[in-house]
């Protein structure tokens, strides 16, 4: 370790030795509304115990949300600590994460820690600031996935990429040898799942199917009362769930039964399989794909039930690769409880946004209502988080990177635009914000629109550029966001006051000018 490093930590009473580690457990797309903790209608049907353990031994942040709700610019934020303006990756599409920038994981890594990240990285551009990485190429497969090794070669392994990333995740810190042992270390173990496709393990496949599947009041939205853009999107169960792709009735299946459009990606996890593995697949599905086919064949079932059809088959799946996931988050927890690690790691748990669960109709994210914006954030630390505890704060996947810092006992640079989470972990009183940026910059991937906003406790305004219009919801009596209260004049001091509070967020954060 550097001296003046080391000279810094020992004056803020931390010392190398006794410096926490701190394993950062992610996945992708990951609804809080499936996640027990968080409560609602899906706690009792497909609970999450191990990930709920987290929740139980320390903190639910119930107000945590991400900047810009799309995959890889949320981990660019998280590494960054900033905006996605600020880092630059401001979208899925173009070029690679910057390297040359200042990380967090570079940070740790010359500060001390021994690093690494295994798993979904999505960032283009190869690791860096990690000693050891193995990482899915762009999104990855579920089944028999390659992992791009660090020396760029890839490599093919057998089995179900939530099992394979733990067991590396565990490979690693068993390897963690001599020097590199008495450093603490920082582990990023972040999954696929349960982003699209919706491919379970094997040994999940039944798991949901006795299960009655609450419905979302807003799945038959019509979009009225909100931004015209919102009837325009391409991420309805009803009208954009492909057949083969995401709902697993393959055509070579379906005999003379038309099945309405949209049939555009087939089956790819499907044929990664091993016969053994295909064989397990089929056994489940087919069946289950017969009987459907059977039924809408005859042209009684109608257009609701068969959006309903879909929804079940989307949120069996969907679960299904949760279930795998909080596996995970137990064998991990697991391992620190046997090697004596528990008292000194802080876990967290998060993903890089949230995801609609049939709300609105959808299936994706992007959108800055709450199913997207949200992303979960359990934190354990013994000694420093309180068992159960729950805070309300507004916090942001820009806080992530000077959390991070504040552990390892670093400073965190000038550049970053986020807050240390420390202070709420331990409860004290501090001035925290009272409202959130978010900004979304694709270019009309699934037809959401760029689009901008400010949010308080009770309150969110949105803008979207292109039809320049302007939406405003109150979450206490709106929390579905069905209706846009933006034009009311009972509203006319609030509209200002977010309005005024919007502007002074692009301020602070430098945001770039609003897309004409």
């Amino acid at each position: 370790m550097k001296p003046v490093l080391l000279l810094l930590l020992l004056s803020i009473g931390v010392s190398a030795a006794d410096r926490p580690n701190i394993l950062f457990l992610f996945s992708d797309d990951h609804a809080v509304k499936s996640i027990s903790a968080y409560g609602g209608p899906l706690a009792k049907v497909a609970p999450t115990p191990h990930i709920d353990r987290l929740a139980k031994e320390g903190a639910v942040f119930v107000n945590s949300f991400c900047a810009n709700s799309i995959c890889g610019p949320s981990r660019a934020t998280i590494l960054t600590g900033k905006h996605s303006h600020k880092n630059g990756f401001m979208r899925n599409t173009g070029k690679g994460f910057d390297q040359s920038q200042w990380t967090v994981a570079k940070a740790l890594q010359a500060g001390g820690y021994h690093t690494a990240v295994i798993g979904k990285w999505h960032l283009k551009t190869r690791p860096v600031g990690f000693d050891h990485w193995e990482i899915l190429p762009g999104q990855g497969n579920y089944y028999n996935p390659v992992f791009i090794q660090m020396d760029g070669k890839g490599k093919r392994f057998e089995g179900y990429a939530t099992d394979l990333t733990t067991d590396k995740a565990i490979a690693w810190l068993e390897g963690r040898k001599g020097a590199a042992k008495a450093k603490p270390f920082f582990l990023m173990c972040q999954h696929k799942a349960p982003h699209r496709t919706f491919a379970p393990a094997l040994r999940h496949l039944d798991a949901f199917e006795e299960v009655t599947i609450p419905e979302p009041k807003s799945l038959f939205d019509e979009y009225k009362n909100r931004s015209a853009t919102l009837a325009k999107n391409e991420m309805e169960i009803d009208r954009h769930f492909d057949w083969a792709y995401d709902a697993k009735v393959r055509k070579d299946e379906r005999g003379t039964v038309k099945l309405p459009k949209p049939d555009r990606y087939g089956t790819p996890e499907y044929n990664r399989m091993t016969p053994a593995q295909k064989a397990k697949w089929d056994a489940h599905f087919a069946p289950r794909n017969q009987a459907f086919l059977a039924e809408y064949g005859t042209g009684k079932m109608s257009h609701k039930e068969m959006v309903r059809w879909k929804y079940r088959r989307y949120m069996r799946n969907y679960l299904g690769t949760v279930k795998a996931v909080d596996e995970s988050v137990g064998r991990m927890l697991k391992y620190l409880d046997d090697h004596g690690l528990a008292k000194n790691t802080i876990v967290i748990y998060s993903s890089d946004q949230g995801f609609f669960l049939g709300e609105h109709g959808w299936y994706d994210k992007r959108w800055m209502f709450e199913e997207s914006f949200r992303m979960p954030f359990l934190a354990r630390w013994p000694g420093h988080i309180a068992a159960g505890s729950k805070p309300t704060q507004l916090i942001q996947n820009i806080d992530y990177a000077p959390t991070f810092l504040e552990i390892a006992g670093l400073k965190t640079p000038a550049e970053v635009q986020g807050r240390s989470l420390v202070p709420l972990f331990s409860g004290e009183a501090v001035d925290w914000r009272e409202s959130l940026y978010y900004a979304y910059y694709e270019l009309g991937e699934h037809a959401v629109p760029q689009h901008f906003g400010v949010r308080t406790a009770r309150h969110k305004l949105m803008y979207f550029p292109r039809s320049k219009e302007w939406n405003l919801f109150d979450l206490k009596t709106d929390p579905n966001e069905m209706k846009s209260v933006h034009a009311k004049h009972d509203y006319a001091k609030t509209r200002a006051a977010m309005t005024k509070e919007f502007h002074r967020l692009r301020k602070h954060f430098d945001a770039p000018a609003l897309p004409k």
